[in-house]
């Protein structure tokens, strides 16, 4: 009977592990190694600092390299490539698909590069040069050139006995490519179809003309809704005269997706997707340093603002205890819109004809929050100071502020996307000075005019 294998590694299994390090115990760590997938020995380099990682890695059965690799964030494969030589390399990438071969290459030297494809074989050199040809978040740097294609002047009965010739099939197989004799994609027949259909039959009659095909240069993120929303296994990739060059399949965009969510979290700490958990002190800190000094040049910029009313916060002390409300709401007013609208763009929601729609509502959101707590916090503020004066200045503030802050929250992601800057990465920050700047001059403005 075959082992059962987990469906993950437990923390029981990663304490274990992890005790077995502590102890100097490589021999129980190789035996545990053996009973984890690919992804669960990833999944535990990943969670280990450097030291742990490497004498990890020392145990891992050779034959499983090349999976542990590919199952590694991009940062923590590199960790590991780095240290190997070409000889290494090539024979890690012996066994591996196409696509897995190209995600190493990618971002290995390009002497190294050159030298592992010199050693393949020509047909599989073509096949990885084809791919490495296109950028790696495009459909033809995401794709396989692995696949099974049939003319449409063929039986089912014929086909199936092809299929059968071959000792191995591409994963996953759920359908067949029809190309004509140069190599247009004409259609697709499934496998479900295939093998209840009469063995007389030509495979012209059962294909299905209307394919789910994706151009070469479609980006990942546009690829990954399609499969979501047709719920495809696999689909075939062409280029722009309909040349069938390979195909995509679900395990590849789960990737993507999985890509696009970590972006979008770490982007909003201007962090990179792939960044290593246990990565260096020096090296984490040089990286946090850039935005550290962005955010910090938005902070002067807010405080200049607050400079200009010195006199007045001079005059009126409370102005100070209740500048951060205005700031701090118009920063949370701002930051739920920049959510909202960035997951709308990732989605393929946002276009010219619904643009105007959403910052109309947007503004009516922000009148309708503003006057809300607008009148909560100016009724906290006269109970509080007994000053009517500094309750009606902070209510119209607050009212500003959360207006002009869904507003720019709601703007600023389709601007930077028009202009080719990542929302995720710049959205945040430039939305934070904005909802500053507003908030701190319209409540010190109106107080200066207010106070006279």
């Amino acid at each position: 009977m075959p082992q059962q294998q987990s469906l993950a590694l437990s923390d029981d299994q990663l304490e274990a592990i992890n005790r077995a390090i502590e102890k100097n115990m490589p021999e129980y760590i190789q035996h545990m190694l053996t009973s984890l997938s690919a992804a669960d020995i990833a999944h535990l380099l990943e969670s280990s600092p450097p030291r742990q990682r490497s004498l990890i890695w020392k145990l891992v059965p050779i034959e499983d390299e090349g999976d542990v690799l590919n199952e590694l964030g991009e940062e923590v494969r590199q960790f590991f490539t780095d240290q190997m030589n070409v000889a290494e390399l090539i024979s890690i990438l012996e066994d591996q698909d196409i696509d897995d071969t190209v995600d190493i290459l990618q971002n290995l030297p390009q002497k190294i590069t050159r030298q592992v494809l010199d050693s393949m074989s020509q047909q599989n050199r073509h096949r990885v040069e084809e791919v490495l040809a296109y950028p790696e978040n495009t459909a033809g740097g995401l794709m396989n050139t692995d696949t099974l294609t049939v003319r449409g002047d063929i039986t089912v009965d014929v086909a199936l006995r092809y299929i059968r010739l071959h000792e191995s099939l591409p994963e996953p197989f759920d359908q067949l490519l029809i190309v004509d004799r140069k190599d247009h994609l004409s259609g697709t027949v499934s496998i479900r179809r295939l093998l209840t259909s009469p063995t007389s039959s030509l495979l012209s009659e059962l294909m299905e003309e209307t394919v789910h095909s994706i151009p070469v240069t479609m980006e990942d993120s546009q690829i990954a809704q399609i499969f979501e929303r047709e719920d495809l296994i696999s689909a075939p990739v062409i280029d722009e005269q309909g040349h069938l060059l390979g195909r995509i399949t679900v395990d590849d965009v789960v990737d993507v997706i999985r890509e696009e969510a970590e972006h979008s979290v770490m982007s909003m700490a201007g962090l990179a997707e792939d960044e290593d958990t246990f990565a260096p002190a020096w090296k984490t800190s040089r990286r946090r340093a850039v935005w550290l000094g962005v955010n910090l040049c938005t902070a002067f910029i807010s405080a200049s603002v607050i400079g200009l009313f010195q006199e007045t916060i001079d005059r009126v002390v409370a102005l100070a205890v209740l500048m951060p409300i205005v700031a701090s709401m118009g920063g949370v007013a701002g930051s739920q819109t920049l959510t909202l609208i960035i997951r709308a763009i990732a989605l393929g929601q946002i276009g010219k004809s619904n643009i105007s729609w959403l910052l109309s509502r947007e503004f009516l959101v922000g009148l309708f929050n503003g006057l809300l707590w607008a009148t909560v916090v100016a009724l906290a503020a006269m109970y509080w100071f007994d000053d009517t004066v500094i309750a009606v200045v902070i209510a119209l503030a607050l009212v500003i502020n959360l207006i002009v802050a869904v507003l720019a929250g709601a703007m600023l992601p389709i601007a930077l996307k028009a202009l080719k800057i990542d929302p995720a990465l710049a959205g945040s920050v430039a939305l934070t000075t904005i909802t500053d700047v507003v908030g701190f001059l319209s409540f010190l403005g109106l107080a200066t005019l207010f106070y006279g």
